[in-house]
Formats: structure tokens, sequence, C-alpha cells
């Protein structure tokens, strides 16, 4: 499935506003996946990446976003489930 490149795939009320498309490079093969995580602060969004990467390989993200208006923060990190988690 090819998905277009727009920010609100097919008008979905399940897609959040503003949200970037999925590249296919993201989830070309089985074991790669995209995560968007949605929290009250920033400490909460960071702790869960963290806590995906214990678990598999994940190219971490370094800043959340803000939808203006909106509560909360998000971030995006990008899993190998592939590769086990780098030791601490």
């Amino acid at each position: 499935m090819t998905l277009p490149q727009c920010e609100n795939f097919g008008g979905r009320r399940s897609v959040v506003p503003g949200m970037r498309a999925i590249n296919n490079a993201h989830v070309a093969e089985p074991g790669l996946a995209v995560v968007e995580i949605a929290a009250a602060d920033d400490q909460t969004a960071f702790a869960i990446q963290e806590l995906l990467a214990t678990r598999c390989a994940v190219a971490a993200a370094d800043r959340t976003t803000r939808e203006p208006g909106e509560p909360g923060a998000r971030l995006r990190c990008y899993l190998d489930l592939r590769q086990e988690a780098a030791p601490a």
C-alpha cells in the first residue's frame, strides 16, 4: 500500500492534524516501525522512548513537537525490531 504525500492520510478523523506522512522506507521491511508518542509532557514522552530503547534499536528523537492550542507533547521515533538494544 502506498501512502499519499499528504499530512492527513485519507481524511480520517483518527489521524492527528499536522502529522507528517510515514515514508514507505520507514516501514519497508518486516520488523521496522514508526512510533508516534503522545504524552502530557516532554519528560513522559522521552521516558517512553527510553523504555522502547531498552527492547530494540531506536532512531531516537531529540525533541518533541506541540500543536498550537492543544495540550501535550508528541514525539516520533523509528524502531528496528530486528536488532537488539545497544548495551547501556
